[in-house]
């Protein structure tokens, strides 16, 4: 059975990276859209030209994971098929971009607090545990 083909909002992967950065900011949420006619902070160029870079020696045939702090950069299609490393307050997160993923932000896939898992008290935690055999 074929694979169901990517869609965003009507436009097909191939239209979307073919698509002016104008055109495609009237595709997304409001709250993207805003971010990105504000324009790109300096941070972000400089992880735009290393993704550029990245796709480049993809096409030569290395993988190359580009690390990266900033957490605020939108998803735009001509990122898809980059592997990217998102700092999530701890360790790099490391993410491929999918065509799913188009007009997220970054910090989406790198969450920066994990959950709670609770278990029997340590040693030193309370008077009784002095009492309590260790393993």
């Amino acid at each position: 059975m074929a694979r169901k083909k990517f869609v965003f909002k009507g436009h097909e992967l191939e239209d979307l990276q073919k698509m002016s950065m104008q055109e495609f900011i009237t595709l997304i949420p409001s709250r993207q859209r805003r971010s990105l006619n504000r324009g790109l902070s300096e941070t972000q160029k400089k992880l735009m030209l290393k993704l550029r870079r990245a796709k480049e020696e993809m096409a030569n045939g290395k993988g190359v994971i580009v690390r990266t702090h900033c957490r605020d950069m939108v998803i735009l299609p001509e990122m898809i098929g980059l592997t990217v490393g998102i700092y999530n307050g701890k360790e790099f997160k490391v993410v491929e971009l999918v065509p799913e993923m188009v007009g997220h932000y970054f910090g989406e896939f790198a969450l920066t607090r994990t959950r709670v898992r609770h278990s029997s008290p340590g040693v030193g935690a309370t008077k009784s545990s002095m009492y309590v055999p260790l393993k």
